[in-house]
């Protein structure tokens, strides 16, 4: 059965894991141990949510340390996806990013649970990382 795992990187990453094209597991670990979660799953593929697929920064921001520190905090997710895309190429698995607006719409659980037909607990990390993998599940 293939594995394809879905990433929403960040301060609390979302981890998605799909197994035979089913949702088997959702978890949030800090960005640090993105490596170790590629490897821990055996991954056939990842797909993650790419920040740098954005050409421009959603912001309604008014002041000038605020719209710092979103430039920062973008940063450093753009730091992660570099991560992620290191990591799969030395262990040769494939992944690609996905903007946040091709990602589609933030899910609540009700509606993450009839996508999905997960019944357990999520968050927004997660919902995210399972909806950037979403229609990649059955492909490798």
């Amino acid at each position: 059965m293939k594995t394809i795992i879905g990433i929403d990187p960040g301060a609390s990453t979302g981890v998605a894991v799909y197994i035979g094209g089913k949702l088997d597991k959702l978890s949030t670990v800090e960005p640090w141990r993105i490596p170790e979660v590629i490897q821990a799953f055996g991954a056939d593929r990842v797909v993650f949510e790419d920040s740098r697929l954005t050409s421009y920064m959603f912001t309604t921001v008014k002041s000038r340390p605020a719209a710092l520190k979103m430039a920062r905090n973008v940063g450093e997710v753009d730091g992660w996806c570099k991560l992620i895309v290191a990591v799969c190429d030395q262990l040769k698995i494939p992944a690609h990013g996905i903007s946040p607006k091709g990602k589609g719409a933030k899910l609540n659980a009700d509606a993450f649970k009839r996508l999905t037909g997960w019944d357990g607990p999520s968050n927004e990390h997660t919902r995210d990382a399972a909806a950037v993998a979403w229609p990649y599940r059955g492909a490798v």
